[in-house]
């Protein structure tokens, strides 16, 4: 294909840097600006910066020209605003990179361009927040300006589902930018694209996306403790319940909720209803049952060691896992960090290994970990640990306990070979 608009894609993360190389890869002109360095210089050098196998088999074929002069966006026929919408340490969202990302925007904006926000936001930010910003520099939207709504779908580690197929949704101000975004959409995905009747439902549609997950794992997170006590294996219940062809989708418990997307949107709703004069309660007990698995990880350590008569104070404890998914380097909103904080707390000698985040972890390799650790709590489940913790490699290590995070163990095998497993609901 040969599309004669650019492209300019403010944050090459996750989501930004997919969508610009498939902009490329589909006939745009694209240009990626980003305040990271480090990550420029890799781009332009055709390399990922992220362990993205999307990212990685195309970036080198796809050269997108990587930047952090805002000039290259008087160019852009078409920007996408890709940034993060995190939340402070009170859980309150901070529209601080959005912001700022459309200020700069307003400063180099191209009249008659199109600007997408696919950061997740919770309703009403556009018209609240963005529209105003370009109103007040005199920008006319509808006529300067075209702004539109595409929350991202990014599922990092996904061999299935990219920026090249994915179904999308859009809405905006004016049916002339709805008909621009839908254009622009369509170019790059196989995926239905489907009009949504206002900016502020495409709002909506991502929160409530991730809200349904958050509230799913936070019944079967509260079912783990329940069954715990009941004696009951919370991963065979699961199983059987999934047998049932219609109306159950089978969720799991863990160690806690991470990511960019699920562990964060609740509070976006939760604070603007709170504005208008609702009060989410499903959303917000779901946010702290989900909160409450990494201290209840670290619970079930102590009990476990326990019955070796070991304390938590002095002993050296493994977290294998510092990625908040499997088989990826994304670190966002890992609970694993909150694992380490709540063992830090008990006083215990903490030691790290993650494969796919070598930089952050005080071990450089499995083996090295298990030789300074008396038990060990899996964060993560990444292939590399499924594989690799066996029995007997726990055994030459003298490894007393096991805390199943991700229950991706074999709890029957590690069981029979004398070490104390313990995993969140069995």
């Amino acid at each position: 294909m040969n599309h004669e608009k650019t492209v300019c894609v403010i944050g090459l993360g996750y989501v930004g840097l997919p969508m610009a190389i498939r902009s490329k890869e589909v006939g745009y002109e694209v240009y990626g600006l980003d305040l990271d360095q480090s990550k420029l210089d890799l781009i332009n050098q055709g390399k990922s910066p992220i362990e993205e196998a999307y990212i990685e088999e195309r970036i080198a074929q796809f050269p997108v020209i990587a930047t952090n002069d805002a000039a290259v966006i008087r160019k852009a026929d078409i920007v996408l605003i890709c940034v993060p919408t995190p939340v402070d340490e009170s859980y309150y969202p901070d529209l601080t990179p959005v912001i700022k990302a459309v200020e700069t925007t307003v400063k180099n904006l191209k009249k008659g361009a199109l600007v997408v926000l696919e950061s997740t936001v919770n309703p009403g930010v556009s018209e609240e927040i963005i529209r105003p910003l370009f109103e007040s520099a005199g920008h006319i939207v509808g006529q300067d300006v075209f702004i539109a709504h595409c929350p991202e779908r990014v599922n990092p580690g996904d061999k299935t589902w990219n920026v090249s197929n994915l179904p999308r949704v859009v809405g905006s101000f004016d049916q002339t930018g709805l008909d621009i975004a839908l254009e622009y959409y369509r170019s790059i995905s196989s995926g239905e694209i489907r009009p949504m009747k206002s900016i502020r439902e495409a709002e909506a549609v991502k929160i409530v996306e991730n809200s349904f997950r958050d509230i799913n794992i936070a019944f079967v997170n509260e079912l783990a403790k329940s069954f715990d006590k009941l004696g009951i294996d919370i991963k065979d219940v699961i199983l059987g319940a999934a047998t049932k062809p219609f109306a159950f989708m089978a969720h799991y418990p863990s160690c806690g909720v991470g990511g960019h997307c699920i562990a964060v949107d609740p509070y976006y709703l939760i604070e603007r209803a709170k504005k208008s004069g609702f009060d989410h309660k499903f959303l917000k007990i779901a946010r702290e049952i989900n909160n409450s698995m990494p201290e209840y990880t670290v619970e079930k350590l102590q009990d476990a060691l326990n019955l070796v008569k070991l304390p938590m104070n002095g002993t050296a404890i493994g977290v294998l896992g510092l990625a908040y998914k499997a088989n990826v380097d994304d670190t966002r909103e890992s609970p694993a960090f909150e694992v380490i904080k709540n063992l830090n707390k008990h006083l215990a000698i903490v030691e790290t290994f993650d494969p796919h985040v070598l930089g952050k972890s005080t071990s450089q390799s499995l083996e090295a970990i298990l030789e300074k650790s008396k038990a060990v709590i899996v964060t993560t489940n990444h292939k590399e640990f499924i594989d690799m913790l066996t029995p007997e490699l726990l055994n030459k290590y003298g490894i007393l306990v096991v805390i199943d995070g991700k229950n991706c163990l074999d709890k029957d095998l590690l069981e029979s070979a004398g070490i104390i497993y313990r995993g969140i609901g069995r």
